[in-house]
C-alpha cells in the first residue's frame, strides 16, 4: 500500500451512506455514533419493585399509618437526614413510618411520627432493625424490607382495632 491511498470501503456517493456517515473530500468516511452511557443499575428487579409495593401498600392501608421506604445516602449524620426526609412527608408526617436505608454506608434508620410511634414503641423498631439486618448480611435487601414492614405493621395493629381502642 503506498502513502495517501484509501483502503476498506470503496468510495460511495452520498446516496447509499448511513445516518451519521460522511464522505470527505480525501474519500476518507467519517462515522458518528450516539453513544450512550451506562444506565445505573437500579437495587431491584421489577418483580421485587412490585414485591416492595405491594408490602408498602397492605401495611399503609391495614393499618392507617403511611409507610416509606427511602434507599440512597443518608450522609454524615443519618439520623438528621432520616429525620429530614421524615418531615419531607409534610401533614401525614405524624402517621408516617420511614424506613430509610443507605446500602453503601451499610447504615439505615428507621422514623416513625407522633402517632405512629403511640402504636410502634422503640423496642419494636429495634426488632424490626434487628430483623433487618440479619437479611442485609444474606445480601437480602428486598426480604429485609418487606420483614420490617410486615412486623412494624404487626405491631401497630389495624386501623379498625385502634379505632375501638378509642372507644
Amino acid at each position: 500500500m503506498a502513502t495517501g491511498e484509501i483502503a476498506g470501503r470503496p468510495a460511495a456517493d452520498a446516496g447509499e451512506l448511513g445516518i451519521g456517515e460522511a464522505m470527505m473530500a480525501t474519500g476518507r468516511l467519517s462515522v458518528a455514533r450516539h453513544v450512550e452511557p451506562d444506565r445505573p443499575r437500579l437495587p431491584f428487579g421489577p418483580g421485587q419493585l412490585a414485591r416492595l409495593d405491594e408490602a408498602l401498600a397492605l401495611s399503609s392501608r391495614s393499618t392507617g399509618l403511611e409507610f416509606a421506604i427511602y434507599l440512597g445516602d443518608l450522609g454524615e449524620d443519618t439520623r438528621k437526614q432520616a429525620e429530614e426526609l421524615h418531615a419531607n412527608l409534610g401533614p401525614i408526617a405524624s402517621d408516617g413510618v420511614l424506613i430509610a436505608v443507605s446500602p453503601g454506608q451499610q447504615k439505615f434508620e428507621i422514623v416513625t411520627g407522633e402517632e405512629a410511634h403511640r402504636r410502634i414503641p422503640d423496642r419494636s423498631c429495634q426488632l424490626a432493625a434487628m430483623s433487618m439486618v440479619a437479611s442485609f448480611k444474606e445480601g437480602e435487601l428486598i426480604d429485609g424490607l418487606i420483614g420490617a414492614l410486615r412486623m412494624l405493621a404487626d405491631t401497630a395493629g389495624t386501623s379498625y382495632q385502634q379505632s375501638r381502642s378509642r372507644h
